[in-house]
């Protein structure tokens, strides 16, 4: 079983309930000032793969009545997960998969690529989704936000030909809500952060600045945090319908699609958990309510985890988002080399030629995801482990 998570004390009456193995004293110090803003109603839940983040710490579960944090919800709003079991099976893919890969590059632009004109999809998607308020968004952004929907992103963002138990073939892929996202959640943690300064509000941390419903800030905050987060979710839709388009030009097979489920881990929604409601964060973290169902992946050389949610009441019906870093990108840059990359990569068809370029995100800057499913067998159980057999990340 999972261990029982560890109370810690955050002063002020503020509490940290932690399920982290191995927290080290930056990421509890952390933790422990989030928990002690005064807009926070009960105890913060910190994940197993937490670690220190901008203002909040990455790994944790936020609950405040009546108020929200903005740079607790982060500038990806609405990252997170989209994993879907297709129709085929193992000994029906090709022995090689460079071209699967190639076809997805082609299909998907990723880094700091975009399509050079918004898809049909995209455009629908954006004729019935409106921005709430168009004229808090720069042109450029508007421009960006079409040519963006259905792109990877680069940093932790991948998509991957996985394996389960069974040899189904999956296709699993990591995004959010790429520029406009990080746009609209950047102004907002500023809007907050004057709010705060001129109500005269003591905060620890300037990126613990929050809005409370009586704030004017607060109104538009949430309608634009909510559309990003659509906008992620029609993000990974997207890439997920043009990689399935893709492996059918390059394989031959039909591809279709038998299960799909989608989930968000940088995000906030308002709930109802100990007769309260409350808006509950999710910074790097996913839902786990009662028959939720969640993909949690670990670094591009580990697994990932199809998981249906308990609904522990003690982490909000949450639980991790995925592995959790050990190093920083620029620590882990200096200390991991090419061929340490190469090793853990073996079995996988990747972009090997681009190794150097992705050395921060090296399996060994990552904690192993399987520790983590050990230490909250209490918040999910495991439906499905998959195994890449390809990785594909912008760089």
């Amino acid at each position: 079983m999972g261990t029982a998570p560890v109370e810690i004390n955050a002063g002020s009456d503020a509490t940290v309930l932690s399920w982290v193995l191995d927290a080290d004293p930056g990421t509890v110090q952390q933790a422990q000032r989030t928990a002690r803003s005064p807009v926070v109603s009960g105890p913060l839940a910190l994940m197993p793969d937490a670690h220190v983040g901008v203002g909040s710490t990455i790994g944790s579960v936020i609950p405040t009545e009546a108020a929200i944090i903005p740079a607790a919800v982060g500038v990806d709003l609405g990252c997170g997960m989209s994993a879907i079991r297709t129709t085929h099976t193992a000994s029906q893919l090709p022995d090689d998969l460079h071209s699967s890969l190639d076809a997805i590059a082609n299909a998907v632009p990723a880094g700091f690529e975009s399509h050079d004109e918004a898809t049909p999809q995209a455009r629908d998607w954006l004729r019935a989704n409106p921005l709430p308020d168009k004229k808090a968004v720069a042109n450029k952004a508007k421009e960006k936000m079409g040519i963006q929907l259905g792109t990877l992103g680069g940093g932790n963002h991948f998509i991957e030909l996985s394996l389960d138990n069974d040899d189904n073939v999956w296709v699993v892929l990591h995004s959010g809500s790429r520029g406009i996202g990080n746009m609209l959640a950047t102004s907002h943690i500023k809007t907050a952060q004057k709010t705060c300064k001129q109500q005269g509000r003591d905060l620890e941390d300037n990126d613990l600045a929050y809005f409370t419903d009586a704030d004017d800030g607060f109104a538009p905050y949430v309608a634009d945090m909510l559309w990003a987060q659509s906008y992620a979710k029609a993000n990974r839709k997207l890439m997920a319908d043009a990689v399935l388009r893709a492996l059918r030009s390059a394989t031959g097979l039909a591809f279709d699609e038998a299960d799909r489920v989608d989930c968000h881990h940088n995000y906030a929604e308002k709930e109802t958990h100990h007769d309260k409601t409350l808006w509950i964060t999710r910074k790097g973290a996913i839902r786990a309510g009662p028959g939720d169902r969640g993909v949690i992946p670990g670094s591009m050389g580990d697994d990932t985890y199809i998981v249906t949610g308990k609904g522990c009441a003690a982490s909000y019906h949450s639980s991790a988002h995925g592995a959790g870093r050990l190093m920083s990108r620029r620590q882990a840059k200096r200390e991991i080399n090419v061929d340490q990359l190469i090793e853990d990569m073996a079995g996988r068809t990747w972009q090997a030629g681009k190794a150097e370029r992705l050395l921060d995100e090296a399996p060994t800057a990552y904690r192993r995801i399987a520790d983590v499913m050990a230490a909250q067998q209490e918040l999910v159980d495991v439906d499905h482990k998959l195994t890449a057999v390809l990785n594909y990340k912008g760089c």
